[in-house]
């Protein structure tokens, strides 16, 4: 017996299947913080979803195990140098303090990469909360990194421009307090997202960053490119005076001379490595972001982002395991010795 439609002669139709969906989510495949690799190239949709869904059920993009992973190892590393500073009592100058802002900065950073991990594929139901936080966290720990970098380059600056005077105008209490300001500028930025600077409700507007939105996601960019910028011109005025030191060392031949100027080289060489480590890991995507959208494929935001989370791995090999009083720390940390060939020299105000 027919009931319905078909009883009185009407065609039968079959009813659309109805999608559930959280209202300002998106689907699961779009992107949180990070965008969704698993469409692969030409294949992402508006607003960075395609290909095969997150989460339960769905396929875990290898990109984002390989940022987890990434996030996992910055965050070990940044813990032990942190730890170092922290029950090393002679580890207390300036320069300790902005180093240990830096891997304060890139441990964030880590445990942000594995938080949003977490949120986009293991937290059900999911929650617009969780992401947002998420993205404020590596905006925040992000920039921190980027000004923890521009403060060690004015500092050695400082420390060259002013090496009479340095170590005694320059006081903790004055680094704390510029340090402070710093982070509390940074956790500000941080914010935007949860504040309503998100692109959840509009996902047109969506950068290559969900759910940082284009226009924010160009002055984030800009920002950085005007940072970096500043640090090259510290760079250069930093090699016009290590050049002038030399020149008054030629002339000198004086031992004493003779260390100042190996002490400066070390300094220098070491800011040509971290300036253009910096560079090759973060300009490529700062440019990326302000000219792609949502709409490109993410894998090349991928294969973009994860260098430039790869420059909160490299900073301690360059910052702080390179510094001969960490590394004697470390030392009596791991074996409880000092081998006989570490070197002992005094630490300089050249050496970073």
């Amino acid at each position: 017996m027919l009931h319905g439609p078909a009883a009185m002669g009407e065609p039968w139709q079959p009813q659309p299947q109805q999608q559930q969906r959280l209202p300002g989510l998106g689907n699961a495949s779009e992107p949180s913080a990070w965008p969704s690799a698993a469409g692969g190239p030409g294949t992402a949709a508006p607003g960075g979803g395609g290909g095969a869904g997150a989460g339960a059920g769905g396929a875990v993009s290898p990109w984002d195990i390989a940022l987890c992973a990434t996030g996992t190892a910055v965050a070990g590393e940044n813990a032990l140098v942190l730890a170092v500073l922290f029950y090393t009592p002679s580890l207390r100058a300036p320069m300790f303090l902005l180093i240990g802002s830096l891997a304060l900065a890139d441990l964030l950073a880590g445990l942000g990469l594995v938080a949003n991990f977490a949120v986009r594929y293991l937290l059900r139901p999911p929650s617009e909360a969780a992401e947002l936080g998420a993205a404020g966290l590596l905006l925040a720990a992000f920039s921190a990194s980027v000004c923890s970098l521009l403060a060690i380059t004015v500092d050695r600056y400082l420390s060259l421009y002013n090496a009479l005077t340095y170590h005694s105008e320059r006081t903790l209490g004055f680094t704390c307090a510029m340090v402070l300001l710093m982070w509390l500028l940074c956790l500000g930025v941080g914010l935007l997202p949860l504040l309503g600077w998100n692109c959840l409700r509009d996902q047109s507007a969506c950068s290559i960053l969900r759910p940082v939105t284009k226009d924010n996601a160009a002055v984030l960019a800009v920002t950085f490119l005007l940072l970096f910028a500043l640090m090259m011109q510290l760079y250069l005025q930093i090699c016009k005076i290590a050049f002038r030191h030399a020149q008054q060392i030629a002339v000198q031949h004086q031992f004493i001379a003779t260390a100042q100027a190996t002490s400066t080289r070390k300094g220098l060489s070491t800011l040509s490595l971290i300036l253009g480590t910096f560079a090759l890991c973060w300009i490529p995507f700062a440019i990326y972001s302000l000219v792609a959208d949502s709409s490109y494929p993410v894998v090349y935001t991928y294969s973009l982002a994860l260098p430039a989370t790869c420059n909160s791995l490299i900073n301690p090999i360059i910052y702080a395991f390179r510094n001969p009083d960490i590394q004697k720390s470390l030392w009596l940390a791991c074996c409880g010795c000092i081998p006989s060939t570490f070197s002992s020299r005094p630490r300089t105000s050249s050496d970073v």
